[in-house]
């Protein structure tokens, strides 16, 4: 259905080529996962399979790319658009129309199907996403989330031969992408469609792929196999994977079940570890390794002699330190906060407060109100009713370059904060307006963002590269609150690694950070504390570990496969077994 041979795509101005060597092939029917590290040239390849590239965003495309016979050189991207239905990483660049129901319609009218059909497709579609109470939004209203489901029903309802997906669950809770994902594959069984993806989560989505493409970085000629095949040599695997590798199993598990099924002997090491913890501290009655996680995360006091502290520091280096004890100014107070926007109730009477020091994760379902908060937090919204404070200002009565040194936020559309030509421009308007030293924030986009030059376009970058350069541009500032809105969207798991080490550093320093955020393993890896909201009210709010573990939802595949024994992430187990 899909055919790449020996494709290299280079773009204007740029010396290599971004893509090359692209030789694969999908047949009709299967769902085929791409994967590889952020700016590998995952979304060039997919824009190959629409025609977007090179119609539409210029460059060279060498080679030929086919799909149901069509050659995309001489088929523009409406020419194609019966056969090919695409979802990039932005949404909103994806709407036409003002409403859900409209813009689920708006594909099938331009294909000129009869209106009973389309009646009938967008009632099928309301109910496979579960947008049904969404159907009369504007859709300006809705969530990041939200806003991904329609995106991806609108392409949907044309019931288009091949569908090309760029990160479909990226912005979606659990729950919400576990429904897209099994739609997805009951496409492809029941009904033949094929499907290319592209995903970082691939916790979500890798024992849903029939065959696995991996670019390996930028240039290089890509890998294929069955998804056990590449994950035993890919350089960007889920943990579940990654445990795998720790545990010596093989052939590698790809889903919770199959992990579980041989989780058993270390389970067993790991309680002999813990036991062996126990006794090297026992004059100290210290706890073992295993109780210690279900405790909450605070180092216990050592006795005189004892060596408890030490030996939880050991074990546990990785796991985020409490949040200190502090006197001084909370980083956020939120007191009794409302927020109406419409009909809608998104916040009901909130209280919170973010300590400095403290890393905060906002969970819940697409719609709960997490983007909301922030907003209020960053002086975007204004209460209904209640107070928010920030370092003893309200936040939407403040200047803006008072607010800055403040707090900052980097959205959900981390373009939003970028509108300079190159990226040394970015970083010197970023010194320039934070009255920083000159290059402070070129240091930090090196450590996030490496390998980029200075005068490369910030529209060129990938996804998870423009949220590390916002990154970079807010932390200049160094505000005492920093917020980030689904900070891992588009990042690959070593790009993730690195803004957990930067965030860890800033909380160390006594910086107050929150962010929303689907991704559970990022919680459980950086978080002191989880705030569950729904639909506008704070349903549970407590140690990361208490309420990651208690959640079918939000426990990481490490807290699953481990259980009864409670453990976070590969890297606790790691250390506890060294």
């Amino acid at each position: 259905m899909i055919r790449f041979e020996d494709v290299s795509v280079t773009y204007d101005g740029a010396a290599e080529p971004t893509v090359r060597g692209v030789d694969f092939e999908v047949p009709e029917g299967e769902l085929v996962l791409l994967v590889g590290p952020s700016g590998a040239g995952k979304s060039t390849v997919l824009g190959a399979v629409s025609g977007l590239v090179p119609h539409f965003t210029g460059g060279t495309l060498r080679g030929r790319v086919t799909v149901a016979g069509r050659d995309t050189r001489t088929h523009k991207p409406r020419e194609l658009a019966d056969v090919v239905g695409t979802v990039g990483q932005d949404p909103l660049a994806h709407f036409v129309t003002d409403t859900v129901e409209d813009e689920l319609a708006y594909g099938m009218e331009s294909l000129g199907l009869a209106p009973d059909v389309m009646r009938r497709r967008v009632e099928e579609t309301l109910d496979l996403l579960g947008l049904t109470g969404l159907r009369d939004r504007p859709i300006a209203t809705l969530s990041g989330g939200q806003r991904q489901r329609v995106a991806i029903g609108s392409v949907l309802t044309p019931h288009p031969r091949v569908l090309v997906l760029d990160e479909p669950t990226s912005a979606l809770d659990p729950a919400a992408a576990e429904e897209v994902l099994a739609v997805l594959q009951r496409l492809v069984h029941d009904v033949g469609t094929t499907v290319l993806l592209a995903e970082h989560r691939l916790e979500r989505v890798i024992h849903y792929a029939d065959r696995v493409v991996l670019l390996p970085a930028p240039g290089e000629p890509p890998v294929t196999g069955t998804p056990a095949e590449v994950m035993a040599v890919s350089p960007v695997h889920p943990p579940v994977v990654a445990l795998g590798r720790l545990a010596d199993w093989s052939p590698l598990p790809l889903t919770v079940r199959d992990a579980r099924r041989r989780a058993a002997p270390l389970r067993e090491r790991l309680s002999a570890s813990a036991a062996a913890g126990t006794h090297a501290t026992a004059s100290a009655g210290a706890p073992g390794p295993v109780a210690q996680c279900a405790a909450p995360l605070q180092d216990a006091p050592a006795a005189a002699g004892g060596r408890t502290g030490t030996a939880r520091r050991s074990l546990f280096r990785r796991r985020p330190a409490p949040a200190p004890e502090t006197t001084r100014t909370p980083g956020a107070e939120v007191h009794a906060l409302s927020v109406r926007r419409g009909r809608i109730d998104a916040l009901r009477r909130i209280d919170l407060t973010v300590a400095p020091g403290e890393t905060l994760a906002l969970m819940g379902r697409n719609g709960a109100g997490k983007s909301t908060l922030l907003s209020c937090l960053v002086g975007l919204i204004a209460p209904s009713t209640g107070s928010v404070t920030v370092g003893g200002v309200t936040p939407h009565r403040t200047a803006p370059a008072d607010l800055v040194r403040r707090v900052g936020l980097v959205p959900q559309e981390p373009r939003d904060l970028l509108y300079a030509d190159t990226v040394a421009e970015e970083c010197t308007a970023a010194d320039r307006d934070a009255g920083a030293e000159p290059g402070t924030c070129r240091a930090l986009v090196s450590r996030l963002l490496p390998g980029i030059t200075d005068d490369t376009h910030p529209r060129d970058l990938s996804e998870g590269q423009c949220l590390a350069l916002a990154l970079a541009v807010v932390l200049t500032a160094r505000p005492p609150l920093l917020l980030l809105d689904e900070p891992t969207r588009g990042l690959d798991y070593a790009a993730k690694a690195r803004l957990v080490t930067v965030l860890r550093g800033l909380a160390a320093e006594g910086h107050a950070i929150v962010l929303a955020t689907h991704d559970v393993e990022l919680a459980a890896e950086i978080a002191h504390r989880v705030v569950l909201l729904a639909e506008g009210d704070v349903i549970a709010d407590g140690p990361t570990a208490q309420i990651v573990v208690s959640s079918p939802s939000f426990a990481p595949q490490v807290t699953k496969i481990l259980a009864p024994q409670q453990w976070l992430t590969v890297a606790e187990v790691r250390e506890a077994l060294a």
